[in-house]
């Protein structure tokens, strides 16, 4: 068990989504800011609950990647796709049952979960090392 964990924490994609869920956690307070002053407390509920999507969806992304490259290369690639489809399912879930309880505002949920989706991996992409003597984030300088 221990091994596996070791072959997790160690993974290039690992490292990667820690670092994205860290940087999550820096531009966190501009978003639940926005989400507080244009929507009130649903607002500031609507861009955590995107927030920590984002976080999940990083997170599970690696997760099925490291766990699928241990076995082989279309495992890797089934799993990749598979996990997709499966992750999305799971936040239109959520997304569902939270609008369904009146809890959601759709505008700061869904301004969060695009703008951190792709303005978190174009700033990680100046931070991963694009070669495969050093593969993940980039050494630091």
């Amino acid at each position: 068990m221990s091994t596996n964990a070791n072959v997790e924490s160690d993974a290039p994609e690992s490292a990667i989504a820690r670092d994205l869920v860290r940087r999550a956690l820096y531009v966190a307070p501009a978003f639940l800011l926005m989400g507080l002053l244009g929507w009130g407390t649903t607002g500031l509920f609507s861009a955590a609950l995107s927030l920590a999507l984002v976080a999940v969806n990083f997170r599970l992304g690696a997760a099925i990647i490291t766990r699928a490259s241990q076995i082989s290369l279309n495992a890797l690639f089934g799993a990749v796709l598979g996990g997709y489809i499966v992750r999305l399912g799971l936040m239109t879930a959520v997304v569902l049952v939270v609008k369904a309880g009146g809890w959601l505002a759709t505008v700061p949920f869904a301004i969060t979960l695009l703008v951190t989706h792709l303005g978190l991996l174009t700033w990680e992409s100046r931070h991963v090392a694009m070669t495969l003597a050093a593969p993940g984030l980039r050494p630091p300088q």
